[in-house]
This record gives C-alpha cells, structure tokens and sequence, in this order.
C-alpha cells in the first residue's frame, strides 16, 4: 500500500505544478504572482516532477504555439500530426527540446510575461539531475516495495509529467463529449474530474483559453480553479477575472 499512496502523491503532485504553474501560469497568464513566489513554484515543479521537469518558459511557449495552431501541421502536440500516442509523445519531446534549447525560432509575441530563470532550469533540466532522480525512486522502491512487481510502476515515476501531458493532449483530442463547437478537436475527458485537476475539461479550455475556471456545467468540477481560488485568498496569487485583457494575440477566437 505504501507504493500506491507514494504513486498517488506523485501523481497530483506533479500534475498540481503542472496545471496550476506550467499551464495556467506561464502559459495563460491566468494569475500573478511576486519573483519569490515563482521561484518557490519552479522548486516545486521539480520537486514533484524529478527526472521529468520540464521549464516552464519553454512550456509556455509550447503550449501557446499549440492554441495558436491547433490541429494544424504548426501545432507542437497534436493527435492529428502522429499515428499513435507514443509518436507524439516523441514529436512533443523534440519540439520542446528545440524550444527550449534555442534551435526554434520564436515570435516575440509568444514569449510576453513568461516566467523565466536560466540559473535554475540549466540544473534541474541537466541529464545528471534526471539520473539522480532514477535512483531516488529506485531507492524508495528498495526501500517500501514488498514485492518485485511493484518496480513495474517504476516507469511512471521516471516520467510522470510526460505522461501526464500525453494523456490530456491525445486522449483529450480523440475522446470526450463537446461544450462548445470549435474550430478543432478538442474534447472534455470525463464529467467529473477528480483525475487531472480540471484539465480534463479541454474543450471548454479551448472554448475560453483565458478563463482561470475550466468547469461549464454544474457537474463539472475544476479542482485546480478551487486550489487557485485558495492561493489567491491567502495573497500568494492574484488571480485575474477572466475578462481582463490578456495575451489576447496568442488565442485564436
């Protein structure tokens, strides 16, 4: 049982920074937030997510290119640009790479506002940082696994915010019911998410990109918004409403 409590944590954890900071921070601007406060989320990020941290610039631009193009050749994560998951978990991998290492040319305007920190991300993103993360699940798994099956779930530690993003960007691309006619795609996972923080509901996200509340209908429950709404009552966010202008040039309507 300690081994499923530990992949539980993990899991929301991860997809926590991943939500909350990655997607509707950096990439939305949903909130504000001091220096200090965001460099205490970007240790989160790593805390949480280990061997797969990813940047949250780079993220940020990723996944505005993504609103911008989506489902089109120019979209970085689309179901619709590979034949299966595992290909375009693969194609995300390069395009975040190319990004994040510079070989990507990108627009000005896709960069506006995003959290940045060079120092932190040059550590935290390097191979040697991704192998001592390895080990440390391994060791956990040395330590609490009462049986040899249990290093099967090993995977899922060593890239738990890949997997995380693939779910969301294929499944929610392929699967789902529809809020809202849009010009793509995209598709609400499940009526009550109680598995991804609200981020299941991405045909409504796409519908109001900008909007910190992912929820529509009254059975629709973003955990994420709530948690924002917590942060924002204790001033370590401020959240902005969601008509207040904002990268509005990066949204397509």
């Amino acid at each position: 049982m300690a081994i499923i409590f530990l992949l539980i944590i993990h899991w929301y954890s991860s997809l926590f920074f991943q939500s909350v900071f990655h997607h509707r921070y950096a990439a939305h601007a949903m909130f504000t937030m001091t220096k200090g406060w965001e460099k205490a989320f970007y240790i989160g990020c790593y805390v949480t997510q280990g061997s797969s941290y990813i940047s949250a610039y780079a993220y940020g631009i990723m996944h505005r290119l993504h609103h911008a193009h989506t489902d089109t050749k120019e979209d970085p994560h689309s179901p619709g640009n590979s034949n299966n998951v595992f290909a375009m978990m693969w194609q995300t991998r390069n395009n975040y790479f190319d990004i994040f290492t510079g070989k990507t040319n990108v627009e000005q305007k896709y960069t506006i506002g995003l959290p940045k920190w060079e120092a932190f991300d040059k550590i935290a993103h390097s191979p040697l940082s991704r192998i001592a993360w390895c080990g440390f699940y391994v060791f956990l798994y040395y330590l609490l696994a009462p049986s040899w099956w249990y290093y099967l779930l090993l995977p899922l530690h060593f890239g738990m915010g890949a997997i995380q993003g693939a779910v969301v960007n294929w499944l929610a691309h392929v699967v789902g019911y529809v809020n809202f006619k849009v010009n793509n795609t995209s598709k609400n996972l499940i009526p009550v998410d109680f598995i991804f923080w609200g981020e299941a509901y991405h045909n409504n996200h796409h519908k109001h990109p900008s909007r910190p509340n992912n929820s529509v209908k009254w059975f629709e429950v973003d955990a994420g918004y709530w948690v924002m709404k917590m942060l924002d009552q204790l001033k370590v966010i401020r959240l902005r409403t969601h008509k207040a202008p904002r990268l509005k040039e990066l949204v397509p309507k």
